[in-house]
């Protein structure tokens, strides 16, 4: 699952986690990533699979239903990437800053609140590129 986004990095020139197997918790949990790349864009990360699956949103979500963005997956990052906050080295890929401006837990909608079912059922919809989810939010709370 790692595989591309371990690629892409040079662990000894770099703080960002390698991969460590993740704690078992009660809710699934989300993070997004506010980056300083090339060109500023957020990325929303979410726990799936003992993994977090990846998104780059270039703007930020609108709260209006009606204005689309767009979120281009990106390679699975490890499950410690939810704590990474960090200047990347220049000569690294994604090199800047990366803080993270908000987390907490998330569930698909139609959740049973039952994190192992909830979990099937967002690789269900994600399978079929139509995950629909709800935010559970530090600064954000809103469904998607």
């Amino acid at each position: 699952m790692l595989e591309t986004y371990k690629e892409k990095r040079d662990f000894s020139k770099t703080r960002e986690p390698s991969w460590e197997k993740m704690k078992e918790g009660k809710n699934l949990l989300f993070v997004i990533h506010k980056h300083a790349a090339t060109r500023l864009h957020y990325d929303l990360r979410l726990e799936l699979e003992w993994v977090l699956k990846s998104w780059a949103v270039p703007k930020w979500p609108s709260y209006n239903p009606d204005e689309k963005r767009l979120a281009v997956m990106v390679e699975d990052h490890p499950y410690d990437y939810k704590d990474f906050e960090w200047t990347i080295p220049k000569d690294e890929y994604g090199w800047w800053t990366v803080m993270i401006w908000d987390y907490w837990t998330y569930q698909p909608i139609y959740s049973t609140w039952d994190k192992g079912k909830d979990e099937k059922a967002a690789m269900e919809m994600l399978e079929k590129w139509r995950l629909s989810f709800i935010l559970n939010w530090k600064k954000l709370k809103w469904e998607f």
